[in-house]
Formats: C-alpha cells, sequence, structure tokens
C-alpha cells in the first residue's frame, strides 16, 4: 500500500495543501476549494517536508525565485510534457497558450495545452500561473484568478506602487 502525506502552508492568498508520495516527492499543492482552517497535518515530522514548506515560505517573502523540490506529478504524458515545459517560464515571466503549443511543436495543440495547464496539480512550482491570453488577458487558473492576479504582481520585476 502506498503510503501518502499532507500538510498545509499558510500563505497571504490562502491555504495551500501539499500531498507527497511515499518517497516524500511533492504530488499536489493546490488551493482547497473551500476556505479551510489551518488543519494539524499528518507528515509534520518529515524533515524533507519541512524543507518543502520552507521554499513555499521563502517564496512567499520575497527571497526564493526557484523551488529545488523533488516532484512527482500525475498525469497522462502529454501532461507532463506540458508541465515540464512550464517549468522553463523564467520567475517574473510570462508566455502565452499560443506560444506555449508552438514550443510543444505544434500550433494546433493550443487547446489540448491551455487543458493540461489548468490541470496542472502542483501550483507555484510549475507555474501555471505564468500562461496569460494572447491579449494579456488573465485566463483561467485553478486556484481563481485572484490568487494569479497576486502571484504574477509578486513575482513582477517592477511591482506597481499605490499612489493612495
Amino acid at each position: 500500500m502506498n503510503r501518502s502525506y499532507d500538510d498545509y502552508v499558510d500563505t497571504p492568498i490562502g491555504i495551500l495543501k501539499l500531498s507527497f508520495n511515499e518517497k516524500f516527492e511533492l504530488v499536489s499543492a493546490i488551493f482547497p476549494e473551500d476556505e479551510i482552517t489551518l488543519p494539524v497535518a499528518n507528515g509534520l515530522g518529515s524533515v524533507k517536508i519541512q524543507r518543502v514548506k520552507k521554499q513555499f515560505a521563502e517564496y512567499f517573502n520575497g527571497t526564493r525565485k526557484t523551488f529545488d523540490i523533488p516532484l512527482s506529478p500525475e498525469g497522462t504524458e502529454f501532461q507532463k510534457k506540458v508541465w515540464t515545459e512550464l517549468l522553463n517560464i523564467p520567475y517574473g515571466e510570462t508566455t502565452t497558450y499560443q506560444q506555449m503549443a508552438n514550443k510543444l511543436g505544434d500550433p494546433k495543440v493550443i487547446r489540448a495545452a491551455a487543458s493540461a495547464n489548468g490541470k496542472n496539480p502542483i501550483s507555484i512550482v510549475i507555474p501555471c500561473h505564468r500562461v496569460i491570453g494572447s491579449d494579456g488577458s488573465l485566463t483561467g487558473y485553478a486556484g481563481g484568478l485572484h490568487r494569479k492576479k497576486w502571484l504574477l504582481e509578486h513575482e513582477s520585476p517592477s511591482p506597481q506602487q499605490s499612489l493612495f
């Protein structure tokens, strides 16, 4: 029987649920659909899980731009190909769904690439939030468009200053 472990990170944009396999590879990082309070984790004692949580904390406090986490997302071969391509989008930059399809070698796979992007189980680390519409619009994000907007602003090389 494969064992799994869950833990949680309290972030500025909500609680992020982390799920790990028996090797403590990150299988998913999702914002639960329902707002939840920070639950007790079942993998809390693991040094490997604490290392992952530390990297998320560093990302959210602005001191980490890349992650060094063992990943094990579950999906089809095509989805995994898309998710691997997402890992190539640098911090602070965006790409479009059309550019993603082109990089995958076929401009006609734009819908399939967008669908795979939307099924990314490891948000933030596999940066699906960095993919936008060709017109610059913030299209779709499983964690909610308000989170996508926050993440892109957080990663922006020139943060917007409030005049008020």
